[in-house]
């Protein structure tokens, strides 16, 4: 829904269902009997900018979402402005049960989808830097496997569906109201604006960014008085090319998630790949490698550079099943963090979250989840404070910080060590840190207490710093408790589905 027509005064309106021209004192009382606002305005329409509107619309009368794309007509689809969707994705479990607290009944929305649940790693098939991971039978973790269509369908689905929400598309932020103390609003423009138009205002009681690594927001405070924001970007050049096959067997049999990992320590770029089965029976498959080893556009390429990882595992599976799409490429890779948690001066009203406030190298898989997490907080921040409470945008500035730390933590702790990486060289505490971790996953390959303790952290369920604890300490130092698996580790009915299979490749072991 855009704008209505244009008033004859400058600045205009941009007048929503119900709105005000300017934000009111007060407001009503929530659930809670806290101070509810009145409306809300969240900045971009993806999976972080509705899980955003989940999290405030119990707490305002309306939300607003200015979305400059519109979004698929009917059921799950491209949306403009999301190329990296036709890249495998994952949602970690960390990310699934804040989604499943915002949004109730999410992944079990998904499942009926087609989505598929997979233990960790008991349906997994995993060559670490270390080695082959153990399919372990007693998972602790787990993922959610289906395409991003299928995850922004189906979390949009539910917010929109709910009255107090108004999408507005066609439109995009170009601006803050109000003051380096306090956000009033939103400026505006729309699709139909004509060269010269002033903006429109967009009144808010609550202003979240949720706009991506693109994000105006540096430059919106700065033109509010509000500067000194710190900024990373830590780029290992890594450029990813993906490819959706149809799996063998179609969707009548459940294939594995399939993972090839890269490692700084392996001599010349570093080059992965991993196979996601998803929803209609088929692979979302993405290749990556850093600066010396990208991956091209090249169909005819695509299966030789699986098959020339440190193990041929997808190449050769990827033999076997039918491609259904060209190769899509994307290079823009880097982490990117601001941090808006450490401003001296953070304004009222105004909170930033997603891939605005930290972006990560999607190799890690991090970024939905660490979008869910940070709603959550959000809506957590809100509920124990109420809209309207001072310190409520600065304290959920704050408590958004922690899980984009860990995630932060996770993907620059690995890519620093990349020789092709830019923005920062290890310390000495980096490489001291490397070994142990090093030492911790040659462990899990043979430890089922090392594996959990890494996979929780993986799937952000637990803190970095949990692996240092007396038992997790103690598991790297034991070492693996059974021989190292010398093939990858696939079942006996995996092996039927691809018929006469690849003797050598596909071993049980």
């Amino acid at each position: 829904m855009s704008g209505s027509p244009r008033v004859p005064r400058v600045p205009r309106v941009l007048r929503t269902r119900g709105a005000r021209t300017a934000p009111t004192a007060g407001g009503r009382a929530d659930r809670a009997g806290r101070t509810a606002g009145t409306r809300a305005v969240v900045v971009g329409g993806g999976l972080a900018g509705m899980l955003a509107a989940a999290a405030v619309m119990d707490h305002y009368d309306h939300v607003d979402i200015v979305e400059p794309h519109a979004f698929p007509a009917a059921g799950p689809g491209p949306r403009p402005g999301l190329p990296q969707a036709r890249h495998a994705h994952i949602l970690m479990s960390g990310g699934a049960d804040a989604i499943d607290a915002l949004l109730p009944g999410t992944t079990e929305r998904l499942l009926a989808a087609g989505a598929r649940r997979v233990p960790i790693t008991t349906d997994m098939v995993v060559y670490s830097t270390e080695g082959w991971f153990r399919r372990w039978q007693r998972a602790t973790q787990y993922l959610i496997a289906c395409s991003r269509d299928l995850t922004d369908f189906v979390v949009r689905e539910q917010v929109l569906a709910d009255r107090r929400v108004t999408v507005h598309s066609g439109s995009r932020v170009v601006g803050l109201l109000g003051s380096r103390h306090s956000v009033t609003g939103v400026r505006v423009r729309t699709r139909s604006d004509r060269a010269g138009d002033p903006a429109a205002d967009m009144a808010a009681d609550l202003v979240v960014d949720t706009s991506g690594r693109g994000s105006g927001m540096p430059r919106w405070l700065g033109e509010l008085g509000v500067g000194g924001l710190a900024e990373d970007r830590i780029d290992s050049g890594l450029a990813y090319a993906s490819r959706t096959f149809r799996a063998p067997g179609g969707d009548a049999f459940p294939w594995p998630v399939v993972s090839v990992q890269a490692g700084p320590r392996v001599p010349g770029p570093g080059r992965s790949a991993v196979l996601v089965p998803v929803e209609g029976g088929r692979w979302m498959v993405s290749l990556a490698g850093t600066r010396g080893g990208n991956p091209g556009h090249d169909p005819d390429a695509f299966t030789s550079f699986a098959r020339g990882l440190r193990h041929p595992v997808i190449g050769d599976l990827l033999a076997r099943a039918e491609p259904l799409t060209d190769v899509s490429v994307t290079r823009s890779t880097a982490n990117e963090r601001r941090y808006y948690e450490r401003l001296k001066v953070w304004p009222e009203q105004l909170v930033v979250l997603g891939d605005a406030v930290a972006a990560y190298n999607p190799v890690y898989g991090h970024g939905m989840s660490v979008a869910a997490q940070g709603a959550l907080a959000l809506r957590d921040t809100l509920g124990r404070h109420g809209a309207t409470a001072a310190g409520m945008a600065r304290g959920a500035q704050r408590a958004i910080a922690r899980p984009v730390a860990a995630a932060w933590s996770l993907a620059v702790g690995q890519d620093i060590h990349y020789p092709t990486t830019f923005g920062r060289q290890p310390a000495l505490a980096d490489r001291l840190l490397q070994r142990y971790v090093t030492r911790l996953s040659r462990a899990a390959t043979g430890s089922f207490h090392a594996a959990t303790a890494l996979t929780e952290v993986v799937t952000l369920q637990a803190p970095p710093a949990s692996l240092l604890s007396p038992a997790v300490l103690a598991s790297a130092l034991v070492g693996p408790l059974r021989p190292r698996l010398s093939a990858p580790q696939f079942t006996a009915a995996e092996r039927r589905a691809l018929q006469d299979g690849q003797a050598v490749v596909l071993s049980v072991e």
